[in-house]
């Protein structure tokens, strides 16, 4: 007897609202507030929200072979195919970095709903000589862990300088 289809969703259910906490922390945020920083040698406001739409994006896309042609402009915003030569980011405005997180949030929503119990020992081949297979659990879980990291760092970097952070 088939175990009866149960879409994963339900189970990650409260990453969506990191999500809406990430969305509305970002939204209203001006150019000059997005170039915030902690100190000169860490990420600013902005290049914070584009690492994070960055790394659900190279995950999803590169690793399990999820979304498409909406990923792939994504996948660079945090410098990772940067050129030596190449020494700044462009800056991005609010509503380019919650169309991002959105658009991330978009594909792995669909995925949480089509995917099953069984789809998390999926294992994957390494995408690069000198790596490791993993699971669709561990990217998962990784995926949840650097939202809550780089999310905590955002609304730290929000905190200090006197706007709002994210509720918990």
């Amino acid at each position: 007897m088939t175990e009866p289809y149960r879409s994963l969703a339900l189970s990650y259910n409260g990453w969506d609202g990191y999500q809406e906490h990430l969305v509305r922390a970002s939204a209203s945020l001006t150019p000059e507030q997005l170039g915030l920083h902690a100190a000169p040698h860490l990420r600013s406001l902005g290049e914070q929200l584009a690492h994070i739409i960055a790394v659900r994006a190279r995950w999803l896309r590169l690793d399990l072979h999820e979304g498409g042609a909406e990923l792939d402009a994504l996948m660079s915003w945090d410098g990772w195919t940067l050129d030596d030569g190449q020494e700044t980011l462009p800056a991005r405005s609010a509503a380019e970095l919650v169309s991002g997180l959105e658009t991330t949030w978009h594909v792995i929503q669909q995925a949480l709903q089509r995917w099953t119990i069984a789809d998390l020992a999926e294992v994957f081949p390494p995408s690069a000589p000198g790596e490791e297979s993993f699971t669709r659990q561990f990217v998962i879980w990784h995926l949840i862990e650097h939202d809550l990291h780089h999310g905590g760092e955002l609304s730290f970097l929000l905190g200090m300088h006197g706007l709002t952070g994210i509720p918990i």
